[in-house]
């Protein structure tokens, strides 16, 4: 897992587009009518914008972080995205985008509790 360490200012910056993106997302929601699908986005993105940020400082203390928070960063890029675009374009970006996005998002929190187990790393 030390080879995806490189990726690690990613998760920083997926981090606060993330944390951004729920915010104007929030706000399209209260301002755009059928919230369903933006206030759902918005949720996601803001709920796990800060566990990215989390993961990236928490990486000394648990193998996983890193791969944790690129798979839940990605599934919740494609899951935020899908309702998105049903939104805006009243289609889904590809045939099971959200359910993808969705997996996506379980399996990172499963590589978070594959961590665990996981020696820690010696510092």
């Amino acid at each position: 897992m030390e080879r995806l360490d490189n990726l690690r200012p990613l998760i920083l910056f997926v981090s606060g587009l993330m944390g951004a993106a729920g915010v104007a997302l929030a706000a399209a929601a209260s301002h755009g009518g059928d919230t369903a699908f933006l206030g759902s986005a918005s949720t996601m993105c803001l709920a796990h914008a800060p566990v990215l940020l989390a993961l990236y400082l928490g990486h000394r203390h648990f193998r996983s972080a890193t791969l944790a928070a690129l798979v839940l960063g990605l599934g919740t890029i494609v899951f935020a995205g899908d309702l998105v675009s049903r939104h805006y374009f009243g289609d889904r970006l590809f045939p099971f985008t959200a359910p993808v996005g969705g997996t996506g998002m379980m399996l990172g929190w499963l590589v978070v509790t594959a961590g665990a187990f996981v020696r820690v790393r010696e510092v």
